[in-house]
């Protein structure tokens, strides 16, 4: 747990005192702190009054049962991460809570081990928007707004920006697409001598090469066909200021030696004159091209390179910081909620855990297009797994291993609602129910080995279970 943020809080609600008391004792020991509720309805007031951090819910009370308290709870709070408690025969209740909203299920008695793992990882996104909300403060107060996270790459890249932006150096940022190169070049003039001056932003690659000269140093009325009037070019614009190169890997062989020459000595030649125009600018360049191979190709000046490259700073790929998904996620869907005019109050803890496993191959910007996509397709007030794109969940299933099931599915009115998770555990326990726990009957009748199930029902801790059959032998 980070250091100064307030333990978590934890609502167990079960109808048996002795069983209260031994998860409160459990969870006080763990560092978490503890509240109770003796039935469903005692924990949907709770939650109504003062919404705790995660919801520890037993399905067999009187009154009202871990069901019923669970709909309710996410029919107006779907980001509070509640957990079922379930004996073995109540396993179809618990599918049917995990189909409702709930996170996760574990069932009784408890396996001691599960239940921290299952907790951790609910709780971690509220750790992190924690954390976040103090980190967001101190770069208000660094005027770096844009420049969100809390992963160690981007407390570096935070670090170096602080120490480049006052200074007067060229800068070269590199980086894949979509992670974010432009908000770097934005910080470094925000933080810079020359806020006073303009911060002139150029895609080379989107300027045909025929007019790339004439737009950054500018022309003579008459240097061309159709030049009718004088234009003063991106450079001159900046004077006094910071101009922003992107996609500099684009800029024609003989654009970066007239580049080259402003480096060297500040000045630009306009289009169609003879004179040279003294300018005081800082240059800022980024790309998300390999440089120095294409300097070893002959597709770039090696002495240009070189002048760019006097301060490199590299911005990190979204899979290689995902902590900050989290404070990104928010970021956006509050900025799409209010450009959009939807109240969006948070999302749902599953929908948090696809995207912390996405590989994000669009980076920062891939994850905007889909907060923004949620945000338009959102029917109630929190984003859920529902509003994510398909291949985001797809991936996620290929990647942590879930194969296709071949047997036959009876596909409810809303199974759309269910990740591919689900419904492969929800499959592996009724398989197992119906063949009695035989663990060989069920691979046969599920179309994988019985090595392939045995490491499925490790990965959803059940293979310590007395529903599943330990007989080796079993046929």
């Amino acid at each position: 747990m980070a250091v100064g943020i307030s333990p978590p809080l934890i609502l167990v609600v079960d109808d048996d005192p002795a069983h209260r008391l031994m998860l409160r004792t459990l969870l006080d020991d763990w560092g978490y702190k503890v509240d109770e509720a003796g039935d469903g309805l005692a924990a949907v007031e709770y939650c109504r009054k003062s919404p705790p951090d995660l919801v520890l819910m037993d399905v067999r009370m009187p009154g009202m049962d871990g069901m019923k308290a669970a709909a309710d709870i996410h029919g107006y709070n779907p980001a509070v991460p509640i957990i079922i408690m379930t004996a073995y025969s109540s396993i179809s209740s618990a599918v049917k809570a995990l189909k409702g909203g709930a996170y996760d299920y574990l069932t009784k008695p408890l396996d001691f081990d599960a239940l921290r793992l299952t907790i951790e990882r609910a709780m971690e996104h509220r750790q992190l928007k924690e954390e976040n909300k103090e980190l967001r403060e101190q770069l208000v107060r660094l005027r770096l707004p844009e420049i969100l996270g809390r992963s160690p790459a981007m407390d570096r890249l935070a670090e170096m920006l602080t120490m480049v932006a006052p200074s007067e150096a060229t800068v070269l940022i590199t980086g894949e697409s979509g992670t974010g190169k432009g908000l770097v070049a934005r910080a470094i003039h925000a933080n810079s001598g020359r806020t006073r001056g303009q911060l002139v932003e150029v895609n080379c690659a989107a300027i045909p090469e025929t007019l790339v000269e004439s737009e950054l140093f500018g022309y003579e009325k008459g240097a061309f066909t159709g030049a009718d009037r004088r234009r003063k070019g991106r450079f001159l614009s900046a004077n006094k200021g910071t101009i922003f190169l992107d996609e500099i890997a684009e800029l024609p062989l003989l654009t970066q030696a007239k580049l080259l020459r402003v480096l060297q000595d500040g000045v630009i030649q306009p289009v169609g004159s003879d004179t040279t125009i003294t300018v005081d600018v800082r240059v800022v360049a980024a790309t998300n091209q390999d440089l120095k191979q294409m300097v070893s190709e002959g597709l770039f000046r090696e002495d240009l390179y070189y002048r760019l490259n006097v301060v490199a700073i590299e911005v990190p790929p979204l899979r290689e910081r995902k902590d900050d998904i989290p404070m990104l996620a928010e970021h956006f869907w509050r900025h799409f909620s209010e450009k959009n005019r939807k109240p969006v109050r948070g999302m749902n803890p599953r929908a948090m855990d696809i995207l912390l496993k996405y590989t994000w191959p669009g980076n920062v910007r891939e994850l905007e297009n889909v907060m923004e996509r949620a945000v338009i397709l959102l029917q109630g007030e929190f984003i859920t797994e529902k509003e994510l794109p398909l291949n985001l969940k797809k991936q996620v299933a290929e990647d942590t291993g879930i194969e296709e099931m071949p047997v036959h599915i009876s596909l409810e009115d809303d199974m759309a609602g269910y990740t591919l998770a689900d419904m492969e555990k929800r499959m592996i326990f009724h398989v197992l129910e119906a063949t009695g726990g035989n663990k060989s009957a069920a691979a046969r009748r599920l179309g994988i080995t019985r090595r392939t199930l045995k490491l499925k029902l490790k990965k959803y801790a059940l293979e310590d279970s007395p529903f599943v059959s330990r007989k080796e032998e079993d046929q």
